[in-house]
């Protein structure tokens, strides 16, 4: 029996390509095997998700499969100014795009700022404002997809067995805060298709507008029909966009303190372009960091701040200095936040860190047929190593039934 045992374990696959480290410490040595290893990261990250702060940041990563990589829309947008013969803007784009390397983001927050130093000026250079406008359409195509499509139907069904495992907590613990840099409304839509109730900041009726005083609001139910006596609901998340999104525009002709409106979309639909609020680079139109996106950081900040946190990064690549900012501040003035970090990042000065509170996660496991899978990336964090939480029966009752309802609607 023990010559079988001996044997089993030398055919199974060692962990030489999986990294788990705790500081510059290695967990793992060299008789571990990847089933072991696989079973030591799910572990902690069980251990982890009873902390009672849990946060989590989720960058272009967690979306990639149905966004196309913003990588190459620099060269979408080249080809598309010189084929409609914008002349002008297309040199002026080329020389940034040169002197930027193509990175989007650096290049809208050049355009941001030639145009508010113009504005200062009392002056306007058109071209500059054709041109921002130009990339946020761009932006704006590429994220508004339609959720029909079986690539697109893949990803929203990650995203909701995501928030399966995220929303149910113990109600003694406080709420998952999700926090994300990307523009799409895959959240949005996945937490609608599961009847999970989230605060993004937004409320009223007929017209959202959005109030950071709303991150203060919880969802509550009565439990005693004689008394004021309530309880929160297991099913809440809040929502933080902190780069904008594309159903939000500017309204400057609303009652409403806040300026920035909440709007549904359709796929294809372009009514809402010359609003629209979304900007991958933190300048957005202002010199300063406005509202919405000002308070959105400081939630952000907020949070991390709070004892017992924990920050789950999924997707992110850590090129927003701002973000990076807050994250390195928590880490300096809370001594009991621990960071989780998937993604093998090992030029990014925080995998340099020699501090025990940040775990950092990759690596690929065999899957069969000699393939083999990223551990770091969002599907088999989601599929594999987020821990299944035990989910009221009652919800699970109710999620059959719509599903149900919704199969005989289609027929």
């Amino acid at each position: 029996m023990s010559d079988s045992v001996s044997q089993n374990e030398k055919n199974e696959p060692m962990a030489e390509n999986i990294f788990f480290h705790q500081g510059a410490d290695h967990l793992f040595n060299k008789k571990t095997t990847e089933k072991d290893a696989i079973e030591i990261i799910k572990k902690k990250i069980f251990d982890l998700s009873n902390i009672k702060n849990i946060n989590f940041l989720l960058g272009a990563g967690a979306s990639s499969d149905a966004i196309p990589d913003m990588k190459g829309l620099p060269k979408l947008i080249h080809e598309t100014l010189e084929a409609d013969k914008k002349i002008q803007i297309l040199k002026m784009f080329d020389d940034l795009n040169l002197k930027l390397k193509s990175n989007l983001e650096s290049i809208l927050g050049s355009l941001y700022t030639k145009n508010n130093y113009f504005e200062d000026l009392g002056q306007k250079d058109t071209s500059i404002e054709e041109l921002i406008e130009f990339i946020k359409s761009k932006i704006y195509e590429l994220i508004n997809i339609s959720f029909r499509e079986p690539t697109h139907i893949s990803t929203l069904n990650l995203y909701k067995d995501f928030y399966k495992k995220t929303a149910f907590r113990n109600r003694d613990l406080s709420r998952v805060n999700i926090f994300t840099i990307n523009n799409d409304l895959l959240s949005e839509k996945a937490l609608d298709d599961l009847n999970i109730n989230f605060n993004n900041g937004f409320g009223g009726g007929l017209e959202r507008f959005f109030n950071p005083a709303r991150f203060s609001y919880t969802y509550s139910r009565k439990i005693d029909g004689n008394f004021e006596k309530f309880e929160s609901i297991d099913n809440m998340v809040y929502l933080y966009k902190m780069h904008g999104s594309i159903n939000w525009v500017e309204n400057f002709e609303s009652n409403s303190f806040f300026n920035v409106q909440e709007v549904p979309i359709v796929y294809g639909d372009k009514n809402n372009l010359k609003n629209l609020m979304i900007y991958p680079t933190p300048l957005k139109q202002n010199k300063s960091l406005g509202s919405p996106y000002a308070d959105l950081i400081r939630e952000f900040q907020k949070k991390l701040l709070l004892p017992h946190s924990v920050l789950f990064i999924i997707g992110y690549s850590f090129r927003d200095e701002h973000i990076n900012n807050i994250i390195y501040q928590a880490l300096a003035s809370n001594s009991t936040i621990n960071l989780v970090i998937f993604g093998k990042l090992l030029e990014t000065p925080i995998f340099k860190f020699n501090d025990r509170r940040i775990y950092k996660i990759y690596g690929e496991v065999e899957v069969g047929n000699k393939s083999k899978e990223k551990i770091h990336y969002f599907k088999y964090i989601v599929k594999n190593l987020l821990p299944d939480l035990d989910i009221n029966r009652d919800d699970e009752i109710l999620q059959v039934f719509i599903d149900q309802l919704a199969k005989k609607d289609n027929k």
